[in-house]
Formats: C-alpha cells, structure tokens, sequence
C-alpha cells in the first residue's frame, strides 16, 4: 500500500467498541502522534488523524472520497467507511502520447505560457490545516453557469445540476446541497498534485538500464528534438510535458464561496472527473491559487 488512500480503503471496514478507537487504531499505521481524547466524536477523530497525514506528508488521495463531508471540515469524510470504494483511477498518457501531444503545441500559447505555469506550480507549498481549515493549493476554474436538472428516477433527496466553468468541458454533478439560487463565486478546482511535474514511474526500469527512471535526454524521436530545440532548455522541454499532463482528466472539486471569503467542498454522489477543452489554451489554467476550506 503506497499511498494514504489506500491505507485507508484498507482500514474503511474496521469495527471497534468504542467509536473514536477507529481513528486511534489507525495512528501506528500512519506513523502519527496524536492525543487520545475519549469523548470527542467520531467525525472529530478522524479528522484530526485525516488532517495530520495530509499536513506530515502531503499526500491529497486522502481528499478523494464520495459522499457525506465531516463536520470537521468539508473536504474530508464524514466516516471512514466512505474509503470503501476504491476512488477513480485515471490513466496515464504513454511517453509516445506525451510527445505527439507536445508537437501539437507548436505556434501555440502554449510555448510562451508554460514555463511561466510551471513555475507557479513548482512553487506552491504544500496543503496544510491549520484551525479546522484546509489550505488547499489548486488550479481554479470558475463556475459560469449552474443549471438544475430534472432527472426521473432520482432519489429525492439528490439534485443533478449541469455545470459549466472557464475551460473545463461541460459536467454533471449529483449532490444532496441546493445549489439554487447559484452560489457567489463557486469554482471547480484541481487541487495540486506535485507528482505531476515528478510523476511515479508506472513499472520498473529494464534490469540493463542502471538508472531509476527514464532521462529525457535519453528519448530519440522527431518530436522530442523539436521541443527541445525549440527552446534549448530542459526546463522548458518539462514545461510543455506538464502541460500536456494537466491537458488529460482529473478528480476535481466543486467549492463554493462563504460570507467570509472562505470555501465549502460540495459534496457529490459520485468522482466529478473534469478536462480541459483546449489543452492549448493555457490561460484557462493560469489561476493558481492556495483556498481556505472551511
């Protein structure tokens, strides 16, 4: 089990007399040091443990979850059965993906915006909680338009709503919150993930490579010369690949904005999985900001 959440879909059937005891069974796991507080309630317990791993290693799977949120805070679970379901993989563009997509960005904005992209995002500090709050570092698209849909066959208690946002294709998203009138300034975000610019190699090297990932020096192709002649630079040359993985699918969250400048995670039924329309268009992507959930 390498990342949190899959600690955590491990641990989401566990059974103890006292209800607090799940999270506190879970503290060696997560090689945590937390007081033991008898008497606070579940969501509290384990939020704090939940807070505590994403603060300690940085690692946002543990966000990934459908269903009710915590009273703890709006982005993490209201119990940790909610683990259960394994969350949405998403698939990897191939090497041979990556450099035909980047040949696509020729004469494009793409080539003058990206190393600026790329710094912004290389320079975001990690999410961290701080009172009850997730300081959540994230790509921002704003909700333009929100528009309930009638579904038959729904349950009662759910409402689908059709979402556009700036740059994103259009999405449908289920969720018991009501969302009319349209909530001031609501956005969908890609929260930051720092193993998309060092991104985990899918399998092992072969055993007469002596390096442990593949060095873009050492691709040979068209494509890869003329992306790196284009600018000379390996940081550039990592700039256009960032590009093009923030180009494919992601787990995105939709947040509306408090009275106090705040954000809320609405929570939905299912994995709100948005794309960019125009991998191009890099401006879509330029707002980097850190949001404060409540």
């Amino acid at each position: 089990m390498r990342g949190a959440r899959e600690k955590l879909q491990w641990a989401s059937r566990r059974v103890t007399t006292l209800q607090e005891d799940i999270a506190y069974s879970l503290f060696g796991i997560f090689d945590v040091h937390l007081p033991v507080i008898y008497g606070e309630k579940k969501h509290h317990a384990l939020g704090r443990l939940l807070q505590e791993i994403v603060a300690r290693s940085g690692d946002i799977t543990a966000l990934n979850w459908v269903g009710k949120p915590s009273e703890f805070n709006s982005c993490l679970p209201a119990d940790i059965a909610l683990y259960e379901v394994p969350s949405y993989t998403l698939p990897s563009p191939s090497e041979e993906d990556i450099q035909t997509a980047i040949s696509s960005l020729q004469n494009t904005a793409a080539m003058e915006l990206a190393p600026d992209l790329y710094a912004r995002l290389d320079k975001l500090s990690p999410p961290r909680f701080a009172n009850f709050r997730l300081h959540l570092p994230c790509i921002v698209f704003p909700v333009a338009e929100l528009r309930r849909r009638r579904d038959q066959g729904q349950v009662a208690s759910y409402v689908t709503y059709e979402v556009k946002a700036e740059g994103l294709n259009d999405l449908l998203i289920t969720t018991e919150d009501k969302l009319i009138p349209f909530p001031r300034n609501a956005c969908l975000v890609r929260p930051w993930d720092r193993d998309i610019i060092h991104p985990v190699p899918d399998s092992a090297p072969d055993s007469t490579d002596s390096d442990d990932t593949q060095n873009v020096d050492d691709i040979k192709s068209p494509t890869y010369d003329w992306f790196r002649a284009s600018d000379g630079s390996e940081s550039h040359t990592q700039a256009l690949r960032l590009i093009v993985r923030l180009g494919q699918p992601f787990g995105a969250f939709l947040l509306a904005q408090q009275r106090g400048g705040e954000y809320k995670r609405i929570a939905s039924d299912h994995d709100i999985i948005a794309q960019v329309k125009d991998m191009a268009s890099v401006r879509n992507m330029m707002d980097v900001r850190i949001l404060e959930i409540l």
